[in-house]
């Protein structure tokens, strides 16, 4: 059964996911490909960040290491700013059209950035809040609609799905790295604007399936308060979960988005895509595993996430010392590892702790509070460098916090609901 226009997929009764069937897997492929687009852009925004910044420093801008870090940091603290509005707007209408609104956004902001690349003040709009507007709208229910095939495994095809990122980042990069030399700053991201109509295509996969009820709102007056899922703030653990999650994701992407310019400056001879293509080829086996792994009754999945987000921090560390470049590598395919448990943990997370009901904006509000945090982690490392000329205090300073935020998972062990 589809979701009447305007009506939203929140799910009734004692209805249970059939677990797959060709409608599940099929909704599984098209999230793959949704995530792998948005995610797999984002976390290689530093082929773009090479490129740009000898673009603005040729046109001789000021401070181009802090403003092209701003640009991708704005991206990716607007995809997660935003995923609390996707949240609600996936409750108030459907998967199916948050996903079509936010591929419209990606793919207009995407392609409006290829003709600004000398003018990066309307590319922190474009780029930045734009495409990171459509990502979000994207990325949320991507995940959620997961929960209306899928109960047994929703660990195994969050896994699945969140890999799409994963490979996408594998590719990306050497795809970029050889169009950019290629055709140019500007028709490269024309082209990638073209691959979001593949977000279009995808959406229409998801819809409710046969023998779920869903509550409509038709002919109801909307008040925002009646669209928030209060009860997910009565819950202990989900509070404390929405309170590490930012703190840690401070320090998170800021090896994602520094990588190509620290090989650049600390090892000149080698190509800095390299790590890139690891932290996404370990990524996207890690979350199969991790999220197959996961389904399993004896699993705790808060204490997987924790343990990886305590590793990231102490591998981004790591870095700063590292001084060879097998040392690199090795570094970066342990950060790839627990990147794909820590992502293929939050979608299965989000179910246990608020579930099927409350996930779709436990997601968006975990992902909303941890905007500033993306956002401004990333910026204040490009800013470090260009005081110290150096990526030792920015990586010593990314990995403390996820540190802290990996302890701070502790008490959610202290608490029963």
């Amino acid at each position: 059964m589809e979701t009447p226009a305007g009506s939203t997929e929140v799910l009734q009764g004692t209805w249970t996911p059939a677990e797959g069937g060709f409608k599940g897997w099929l909704t599984v492929a098209a999230s793959f490909v949704i995530q792998g687009l948005i995610l797999g852009i984002n976390f290689s925004y530093s082929v773009i960040y090479v490129e740009l910044q000898r673009i603005l420093d040729k046109d001789g801008v000021a401070e181009t290491s802090y403003k092209t870090s701003l640009v991708g940091s704005l991206s990716l603290g607007t995809t997660f700013a935003f995923s609390i509005l996707a949240g609600i707007l996936n409750d108030l209408f459907s998967y199916r059209t948050t996903t079509i609104i936010g591929g419209c956004f990606c793919l207009v902001g995407m392609f409006s950035s290829s003709f600004l690349i000398h003018y990066v003040e309307a590319l922190y709009f474009t780029y930045g809040i734009m495409f990171g507007i459509g990502a979000a709208l994207c990325f949320n229910p991507s995940l959620v609609v997961l929960g209306l095939h899928f109960k047994k495994r929703i660990g195994l095809v969050c896994g699945i799905v969140s890999a799409g990122s994963s490979i996408f980042t594998f590719w990306l990069p050497p795809a970029l790295g050889a169009m950019i030399p290629a055709i140019g700053l500007e028709w490269t991201l024309r082209v990638v604007s073209f691959l979001m109509i593949l977000i279009l295509v995808a959406s229409l996969t998801f819809n409710v399936p046969d023998g779920a009820k869903v509550e409509g709102n038709e002919g109801k007056k909307f008040e925002l308060s009646k669209f928030l899922n209060k009860e997910n703030w009565k819950r202990k653990k989900f509070v404390i979960w929405t309170i590490c999650i930012p703190i840690a994701l401070f320090g998170y992407f800021v090896p994602f988005v520094h990588m190509m310019k620290f090989v650049n400056v600390t090892f000149p001879s080698e190509d800095g895509k390299i790590p890139l293509m690891c932290i996404g080829i370990a990524s996207a086996v890690s979350r199969v595993a991790f999220g197959f792994i996961s389904d399993y009754d004896r699993i705790n999945r808060v204490m997987l996430q924790q343990f990886a987000i305590f590793s990231i921090g102490v591998l981004t560390m790591l870095l700063a010392a590292a001084n060879a470049w097998i040392y690199i590598i090795l570094i970066t395919l342990g950060i790839g590892i627990f990147d794909g448990c820590y992502f293929s943990m939050i979608g299965p997370i989000a179910f246990d702790l608020c579930g099927p009901k409350g996930a779709s904006q436990a997601i968006g509000f975990v992902s909303g509070l941890s905007a500033f945090s993306v956002t401004l982690g990333p910026t204040i490392a490009g800013k470090l460098f260009e005081m110290y000329s150096s990526y030792t205090v920015p990586f010593l300073v990314a990995g403390a916090p996820l540190i802290l935020g990996a302890c701070g998972l502790f008490a959610i062990m202290c608490v029963k609901v």
